[in-house]
């Protein structure tokens, strides 16, 4: 093999998103010697196109939002006007912040870092003409947006989520072909800001992966922000400035971003022969994320499950830990929180309710609104609730779903619990500061043991 080759690492990491930087660090962490091998920006998407700059720009809309609020109770102001440019360049200083901690980290726990294309030939990695030689090799080389074959696409200049976050100038219409979690976010990002704003989605209903009260709940939401929902649409084709649907309507737009959904990056994996799933659209894996070929690991977005940024992670760990011969349980799909960071945000784990009657148990569900909680009633939080699915013989926590202000960070409470083998009854013993928007998980959990006091 041409090249100059370097020394022997014990692992190589292909992908520095937060699968493959959170496995490097681990890896390296166990004694391992590591590489890690990027071919864009450290981070991957989660942290450039993704996950971070996304919370960045629904802060944005939050303050937007809190404004407006604010005079609906006395505190009179107003926008004069919103300079995009300092919100697009808060954006690049959070992710650039966030980059910077990821390459310290890199170096303080002696990582080897190359920037560059990879290739891979037995157990040997090569980048710009190096060849890294490795005992085990990770892949975590994630997935890009898909591109629907929609009539006329390739002659419009069109978004991606890749590349939305390189607008520098507001778009006075955009629209959004999807409605799963990243269009809806991004909706709620962009209209706060005075865009007009509209999602077609090809489906029967936006959100169709979430619980269905957070999801009318969210549609209110939508509408009162003045954004347009169509569903069932049908898309003849677009042209430069326009969507054409198959019913006769157009649907004019200075922006149009394509949001509906990602879909795994494969070439790699293809190009060395990895055993793919039935369907072919990820790499098979066993229980320790090994792939077909001995020592050649893959996590992430590229074997599919939840394509979310801490699954990712958390696979990476179980994998590097069982290659240091640290004996692991692959992650259960049931405790990995999903959420969507909207206003109200949603956050959910486990099973839904129909979900846990197909599986066969005796389902109990309580859910109790935020409009009974002092503390959301003196904060104006009262838009959502907490749902609780539990089975009536042990009552196990099989499942939960939170809309609500901060949801996604008090979801984490019943997640615990449930974690560490505990029942609706731990939840229901435990005491609650008063008053807090958690208190609410409080009353769900007594109202499926006895009764809540306030519900």
């Amino acid at each position: 093999m041409e090249g100059k080759l370097v020394k022997q690492f014990d692992l190589v990491v292909i992908g520095a998103g937060p699968g493959g930087y959170v496995s490097a660090i681990k890896a390296a962490q166990l004694g391992q010697s590591v590489a890690v091998v990027e071919r864009e920006k450290i981070g991957g998407t989660c942290l450039n196109v993704g996950c971070i700059p996304s919370k960045a720009y629904l802060k944005h809309a939050e303050w937007l939002l809190s404004i407006k609020e604010a005079n609906q109770f006395g505190v009179q102001s107003t926008v004069e006007a919103i300079d995009f440019s300092k919100l697009v360049e808060r954006k690049d200083k959070v992710v650039s912040t966030l980059q910077g901690g990821i390459n310290h980290l890199f170096k303080q726990n002696e990582i080897a870092y190359f920037t560059g294309e990879a290739s891979i030939a037995g157990k040997t990695v090569t980048v710009n003409g190096e060849n890294l030689r490795s005992k085990n090799i990770l892949l975590a080389t994630g997935s890009k947006p898909f591109v629907p074959p929609i009539a006329g696409i390739e002659e419009v200049a069109y978004l991606t989520t890749d590349t939305f976050f390189e607008l520098r100038k507001l778009p006075k219409q955009l629209v959004i072909i999807g409605g799963g979690v990243i269009a809806v976010e991004l909706a709620f990002a962009m209209a706060p800001l005075n865009v007009s704003v509209t999602i077609l989605e090809v489906a029967e209903d936006i959100l169709l992966t979430e619980d269905p009260e957070a999801r009318a709940i969210l549609k209110k939401k939508l509408q009162q922000l003045g954004i347009v929902v169509e569903t069932k649409v049908n898309i003849q084709r677009v042209t430069k400035n326009s969507v054409h649907l198959q019913s006769g309507k157009t649907v004019p737009f200075k922006q149009l971003l394509l949001a509906a959904g990602r879909k795994a990056n494969l070439a790699l994996p293809q190009e060395i022969g990895l055993e793919l799933d039935e369907a072919g659209r990820f790499v098979k894996v066993n229980k320790h994320y090994e792939t077909s070929k001995k020592g050649i690991y893959a996590i992430g977005d590229m074997i599919g499950g939840y394509m979310l940024a801490h699954a990712a992670s958390a696979e990476g760990l179980r994998a590097v830990a069982h290659m240091a011969g640290i004996p692991q349980e692959p992650l259960n799909q049931a405790s990995i929180p999903r959420c969507i960071y909207t206003t109200p945000e949603v956050a959910s784990f486990g099973l839904s309710e129909a979900e846990a009657k197909q599986n066969g148990y005796d389902v109990k569900v309580s859910k109790l609104p935020y409009s009974i909680i002092g503390k959301a009633i003196a904060t104006n939080d009262t838009e959502g609730f907490v749902k609780i699915i539990s089975e009536k013989k042990y009552n196990e926590i099989l499942g939960a779903v939170i809309v609500g202000s901060h949801a996604t960070e008090t979801i984490h409470t019943l997640l615990a619990v449930k974690q560490s083998e505990g029942r609706v009854d731990e939840l229901a013993n435990l005491t609650f500061a008063h008053p807090t928007l958690s208190e609410l998980t409080d009353e769900v959990s007594n109202s499926i043991i006895s009764r809540a006091i306030h519900g």
